[in-house]
């Protein structure tokens, strides 16, 4: 994992594809919503980066590659995942009460106040984006600290 950290609304990290990255992706992303005090739901914003960062690992992320997690902070969160691999980002069709895959993106779209998908060359970036608010960082995140 290689982490960088510009000014104190953005920050970056890159996961190779190996299953404990989608882990050390939450703890990356939990670390910076904590360091910015920033003002979400931090159950769905970590949700929702499990989805997405499990979605490039086995659907966008080819052999020898990785992934990138870009976090950016203002009147939203945004959380960007971007892989190497082709392919489209396709909402499945609803699946059944037993099937184990299929609900990640209807989670993101769920949790996450907008989505999208956004082509590059090589690969895509799925992002989500959160609404700040004062009153889910108390409800949410107790143990961080407030600034007056």
């Amino acid at each position: 994992m290689n982490e960088s950290t510009q000014l104190d609304t953005f920050r970056e990290a890159f996961y190779r594809r190996e299953r404990r990255s989608v882990p050390l992706a939450r703890q990356f992303v939990r670390a910076a919503l904590l360091d910015w005090a920033c003002e979400v739901d931090l159950g769905d914003v970590l949700l929702c980066v499990s989805e997405l960062a499990t979605n490039a690992l086995v659907h966008g992320v080819p052999p020898g590659r990785g992934f990138r997690v870009r976090l950016t902070w203002g009147s939203v969160l945004r959380v960007e995942v971007h892989d190497s691999g082709a392919g489209e980002v396709q909402e499945s069709v609803r699946p059944g009460p037993l099937a184990e895959y299929g609900r990640g993106l209807a989670l993101v779209g769920a949790l996450a106040d907008v989505w999208g998908v956004r082509e590059q060359d090589p690969g895509k970036t799925v992002w989500c984006e959160f609404a700040v608010s004062a009153s889910k960082l108390v409800e949410t995140a107790p143990c961080a600290h407030h600034l007056p």
